[in-house]
């Protein structure tokens, strides 16, 4: 009788790499690509919603203030973070594959990296509790500042063990592994780089500030040494789709941000003629304050709720565009950060930057490229030449020098803000940036919305509804307007 009403056919277990496999793909289309990347693109003026929850959450019309708007980005968030920890466990000492180290390290750079993600949008969280039913299936929220000992312990951990082996006869993950095929000396660069980020990311509240800015930049000469290390999720085609892609092409709720286009303008930038498609689908070769071009921009907090009439970027046709969890660029922006704030030599933080901004034009080419030749669109029409490194070497002597000699951080923080504009899921990170640069007082990238700057995310709507602990904390939830996160110098 014990086996009646039995599944006989469906496997209640999996080995760790299998796993992992999973853990890494929600990370990148679901968590760091999907819908918190497109609500962020939008709040932080990279692009416009134009349509539907997009237009209301442009306009600040109870989008960013609902526990039902990023409800599944909550959900899948602990959905990976909670796989992420079972593969740990197996690998773990007296876990099923123990002896997998190495699997081990990747998984705990996952956890570290989606518990980052759960506790800079939405703030104090569950954690010690979470993703386990018996322990508690209304679990308590912790503190961000309890939550990030946690990460940054993830992240020493999985330095240690990504250095080991994995000796278990399951083997280790191999192609299972959709970031590095199994090359663990890149898992390492990519957890020293993931250290820098978060160091960066608690400046405000640190005791020792020199100190950890010179932390940073010793966990950036131990992460990416070129494009060819950073943590880039590839394995988008005509079926597997970049999630850029996937929201516009279903809903077409965004637009080009005539905010995003003035900074362009500003810089003499030559991404502006490369970045951009009109509504007859032809890339926008040019474009001038006042022009036809530049009028059918959206105005940020200020457009009409339209479809298929303003431009849009062409990162929303991007179809087949890689997601970067930890892009080459962005921690040679952290180091370039780290190094003016530290005062060091202008010429040095200088040589830095200029590296960040060829290197940054050259994965948005990808994007472009990308967005171009989309498997399902079909070949736009395309009528500028690519920006070769050569000339983003010429625009960075000409036009963003001039600018990073006058006021260095400043300089540093906005080309960081354009090179996370695109298809490449980066949009939170300038989101994160942004609350950072406002806990310091530092105005460094100006924002046009005229209305309320969501300071954080919302809950999501499965908890808000059933766990007390969150229901308490979340009210009408229009503490999203007015309490910042702990690292950006609020209580929570």
């Amino acid at each position: 009788m014990d086996e009646v009403n039995k599944d006989v056919n469906h496997t209640t277990d999996a080995k760790a790499k299998y796993v992992l496999t999973d853990v890494i793909t929600r990370t990148a289309f679901s968590n760091a690509g999907g819908e918190a990347n497109t609500y962020a693109s939008a709040y932080v003026e990279h692009e416009v919603g134009t349509h539907g929850q997009l237009w209301d959450a442009e306009h600040r019309i109870s989008q960013p203030s609902s526990s039902s708007t990023y409800n599944n980005t909550w959900g899948s968030l602990y959905t990976s973070l909670k796989d992420a920890k079972v593969v740990i466990s197996k690998c773990s000492e007296g876990g099923t594959e123990a002896g997998n180290d190495v699997t081990k390290g990747m998984a705990e750079v996952m956890a570290a990296y989606n518990l980052a993600l759960i506790t800079d949008l939405y703030g104090d969280a569950p954690y010690l509790e979470a993703g386990d039913y018996s322990v508690s299936l209304t679990p308590k929220v912790d503190k961000q500042e309890v939550i990030y000992q946690a990460i940054l312990a993830y992240i020493n951990s999985a330095i240690v063990d990504l250095q080991k082996t994995d000796s278990n006869l399951s083997g280790g993950p191999g192609s299972n592994d959709l970031l590095y095929s199994g090359n663990k000396a890149k898992w390492l660069k990519f957890a020293h780089g993931l250290k820098a980020r978060y160091t960066m990311r608690l400046i405000k509240k640190s005791t020792k500030v020199n100190a950890d800015l010179q932390t940073v930049i010793d966990e950036v000469n131990q992460s990416f040494a070129s494009v060819t290390d950073q943590a880039a999720f590839g394995i988008y085609d005509e079926n597997n789709i970049n999630p850029t892609f996937d929201f516009q092409w279903s809903r077409d709720d965004l637009a080009a941000s005539r905010s995003m286009v003035d900074k362009l303008i500003e810089r003499n930038d030559p991404r502006l003629r490369r970045d951009f498609i009109d509504a007859d689908w032809v890339q926008v070769a040019a474009v001038t304050t006042g022009d036809d071009a530049y009028e059918l921009m959206a105005i940020n907090g200020a457009n009409d709720e339209a479809q298929y009439v303003y431009n849009t970027s062409v990162f929303m046709f991007s179809q087949t565009a890689p997601t970067l969890l930890l892009s080459y660029h962005e921690i040679l922006f952290l180091k370039a950060e780290a190094m003016s704030r530290l005062g060091q030599s202008s010429a040095a933080i200088a040589s830095i930057l200029k590296e960040a901004v060829v290197a940054a034009i050259a994965n948005s080419e990808i994007s472009v490229e990308a967005g171009l030749h989309a498997p399902t669109v079909g070949d736009l029409e395309e009528t500028s030449a690519a920006i070769n490194p050569t000339e983003a070497a010429s625009y960075f002597d000409t036009s963003v020098l001039p600018l990073f000699l006058a006021n260095p951080l400043k300089e540093i923080m906005n080309q960081k803000y354009i090179s996370f504009f695109g298809a490449s899921g980066e949009s939170v990170e300038a989101y994160n940036d942004i609350r950072r640069l406002k806990g310091l007082g530092e105005n460094l990238i100006v924002l046009k919305n005229a209305g309320k700057f969501p300071l954080r995310f919302t809950y999501g709507s499965d908890d808000t509804t059933t766990n007390p602990n969150i229901q308490a904390i979340f009210g009408d939830g229009q503490y999203a307007y007015t309490e910042a996160v702990w690292w950006a110098g609020g209580t929570r």
